[in-house]
């Protein structure tokens, strides 16, 4: 899609609305690129636990249909250290911690239960974004990030697009003429980061001039590497990895060994390799992060 068809289609909104309606059940190899991607925005608390910035979703890349792409991962510890990976259940194959998640559940154990409680598959999104208000890290204001959220944030974006009342209007929060900015609002609650004050802004033009927003789409981030089957492991690796960890027959990759995507822009050749375990939100704290993983929505 050119930028003019994406300008008079407002931003794909129909195709858009109807993939919130896709079911969300039936996420390595990667160049070395260790944890810092500067791709990657993350917001930051203040000094009293709150977090406060705006940042405006963008429309799908140039060359690709939808604006978001969302990933299954699991990550936990056992005998022989941490299980960070992508879950091939995001492309709706089978997947060798969901199937023993299943046989643990299934058999109404209570301490079999709690263990597939803990390697329970986290739900991640990807998206584009423009970081409007960033007063922790002013020097991000004005730049196209990508940005990884989980549920929380997806369901506002879903109320914004689906509302639930007759008196409020759909909006496309993807649209760069139609869309509105997100004010993301952060609260630590029991320990955990909470997003229930955040809230889109009216319908606002991100910027006055075509040729403006139109740099800034020429800017935006690739979004379907995160999804191709040729950057998960086979369903084998992902096998032998889980009973290595389970076992603590042979110590596996610690935390500080696993890689993020590379680089990569929209305008590149190559498409990047991805491994999306280390998150872009939430924990400081890498280990307590995922200690964490298996409490949250």
């Amino acid at each position: 899609m050119d930028f003019e068809s994406l300008k008079k289609s407002s931003s794909n909104f129909d195709a858009i609305t109807k993939a919130l309606e896709t079911k969300l059940s039936p996420e390595d190899q990667s160049n070395k690129n260790k944890y810092q991607d500067d791709r990657l925005w993350k917001p930051e608390l203040d000094k009293t636990g709150n977090g406060y910035a705006v940042i405006r979703f963008l429309p799908a890349a140039n060359g690709e249909e939808m604006p978001w792409q969302r990933v299954w991962s699991h990550a936990f510890q056992d005998k022989g250290g941490w299980y960070i990976e992508n879950s091939l259940t995001t492309l709706n194959h089978k997947d060798p911690v969901s199937e023993d998640n299943t046989r643990l559940w299934n058999t109404g154990v209570d301490s079999d239960k709690e263990i597939a409680r803990k390697r329970k598959r986290k739900l991640s999104y990807y998206a584009n974004i423009f970081v409007v208000s960033d007063p922790k890290h002013p020097e991000n204001e004005g730049q196209v990030k990508l940005f990884k959220f989980g549920k929380k944030i997806f369901d506002k974006i879903t109320e914004a697009m689906q509302p639930a009342f007759e008196d409020e209007k759909p909006i496309n929060p993807f649209d760069f003429w139609k869309g509105a900015n997100f004010k993301l609002k952060i609260r630590k609650v029991d320990g955990y980061w909470n997003y229930d004050k955040s809230e889109f802004e009216g319908v606002s033009q991100l910027k006055e001039a075509d040729d403006q927003i139109k740099a800034i789409w020429e800017k935006q981030y690739p979004l379907k590497p995160f999804v191709d089957p040729s950057n998960f492991k086979t369903y084998d690796e992902l096998k032998e990895k889980l009973n290595r960890v389970i076992t603590g027959t042979q110590s596996t990759t610690t935390v500080d060994e696993v890689d993020l995507p590379p680089q990569q822009s929209t305008s590149s050749v190559e498409m990047p390799k991805v491994n999306e375990s280390k998150p872009a939100s939430e924990d400081d704290d890498t280990l307590s992060y995922f200690s964490k993983l298996a409490d949250e929505d």
